[in-house]
């Protein structure tokens, strides 16, 4: 699922591409992608794109009028950038946005139709599709505390919670706690202040190297090949490849639908974190789908 980076790199390639243009036409080719039915998606049509925003992991296209289209990729969805009106041939193809200059086409990979559309106005509108988990670099270490710290959960649930925290999923949290050498099953009301300054540390630094990589290849070229698993990363989908800090093998627990890589020698003090014997932890700390963990919201 695209993450905070990617979402950057995107709004990167798309401001180079349409903002202060023209959205002429929306083209729908599922059923299944637009959420909601007020006001119309043809309400958008031909209006200026004035603004883009990042919601969590959404991407929000604000037109003139106050209009927002809010596109949520999901797990398999993804931005292709194509000449202008493109055909939308074949069941990937859900939509395509077009503009003076080109396409924006969203596709998605699968069938279980997870990737959303939703066209809502003004301030308000955008509040009622963002989890409220708060932005990492605009808040300061005791807000970060406090926000990981509402409820005792684990490192990781803490860190992908969107309710807690904007825009981080399992890519980023992974090579987070890695950065931070802590346990990915560490119960928030467990660390002390110099875990929480590291911590958040991590969480910055991680983040601000992959956004600064990620927009710099986004101004080169659109960002067609999105995939959580990137040459580079420390941890995330290098399952039995070795630590890029000690040499030691990379484990992993699995769980449902979530798979959390991690070094035991940095991160657990050599302890292998068995996928049985945490199941139950996971179990009652861990929604079982990515639809579920991406349907919360903070109650306002």
């Amino acid at each position: 699922m695209p993450e905070l980076p990617d979402i950057a790199a995107y709004l990167t390639a798309l401001e180079l591409r349409i903002l202060g243009q023209p959205l002429e036409r929306v083209r729908l080719n599922s059923p299944f992608l637009l959420r909601t039915a007020q006001p119309p998606v043809s309400s958008a049509e031909g209006q200026i794109v004035r603004e883009l925003r990042r919601i969590g992991k959404r991407i929000a296209l604000g037109v003139e009028d106050d209009l927002w289209l809010v596109l949520h990729l999901m797990i398999a969805g993804r931005l292709h950038w194509r000449p202008r009106g493109v055909k939308l041939a074949g069941r990937r193809n859900l939509a395509a946005f077009d503009f003076p200059a080109g396409s924006l086409v969203l596709t998605e990979a699968g069938t279980k139709h997870r990737a959303s559309l939703h066209v809502v106005i003004g301030e308000d509108g955008l509040k009622s599709v963002d989890p409220g988990g708060i932005e990492i670099f605009s808040s300061d270490l005791n807000s970060f505390r406090a926000a990981l710290t509402a409820e005792n959960r684990t490192l990781k649930r803490a860190l992908t919670d969107p309710r807690i925290l904007s825009g981080i999923g399992n890519a980023y949290s992974d090579e987070i706690l890695h950065a931070a050498q802590m346990s990915p099953i560490t119960l928030t009301h467990r660390l002390e202040e110099a875990d929480w300054q590291n911590l958040f540390r991590a969480t910055r630094e991680t983040l601000q190297i992959w956004i600064d990589r990620l927009r710099a290849e986004a101004l080169q070229s659109f960002p067609e090949n999105v995939t959580a698993f990137r040459d580079g990363m420390a941890v995330h989908g290098r399952y039995g490849k070795p630590c890029p800090r000690c040499g030691e093998t990379i484990q992993r627990i699995r769980y449902a639908d979530n798979e959390t890589n991690y070094c035991a020698r940095c991160q657990t003090a050599g302890k292998v974190l068995a996928d049985r014997s945490l199941s139950r932890l996971l179990g009652s700390d861990w929604p079982r789908t990515l639809e579920e963990l991406e349907a919360l919201k903070r109650p306002r």
